[in-house]
């Protein structure tokens, strides 16, 4: 039961997230490039305020793999580095927090480019 309530959490928080960006996408003249920037900015913005690891504890991926948990993920790493670190922290911190992501995106990307055939249109 538990695990059935974390993944309705989970799903509704982030329908819930895709569903506003879809709107803005559809009721304005917004392109969907600067909806995603707007939202990983969002996330930089709530997570260094502190309010998406709370959104994150309770909704988990829901809220953690959305591009909002992409921007808290750097606000974290850099709130993390300047403190270890200093200054030097804010530079370093959120490339430090985000390289596995990235990493494994790159990754897969070129494993499915290399296993796909592509076709002109």
């Amino acid at each position: 039961m538990q695990v059935l309530i974390a993944l309705a959490k989970a799903f509704l928080v982030g329908g819930a997230l895709c569903a506003a960006g879809q709107i803005l996408i559809d009721r304005t003249q917004l392109t969907p490039a600067r909806i995603l920037t707007s939202y990983v900015v969002l996330g930089v913005i709530l997570g260094g305020i502190g309010l998406y690891p709370k959104l994150v504890e309770f909704a988990g991926a829901g809220a953690s793999v959305p591009l909002l948990g992409f921007g808290s993920l750097l606000a974290q790493g850099v709130r993390r580095a300047v403190a270890e670190q200093g200054l030097l922290g804010a530079l370093t911190g959120g490339f430090t927090a985000a390289s596995a992501g990235v990493t494994a995106a790159l990754f897969f990307s070129l494993l499915v480019a290399l296993v796909a055939k592509s076709r002109e249109k």
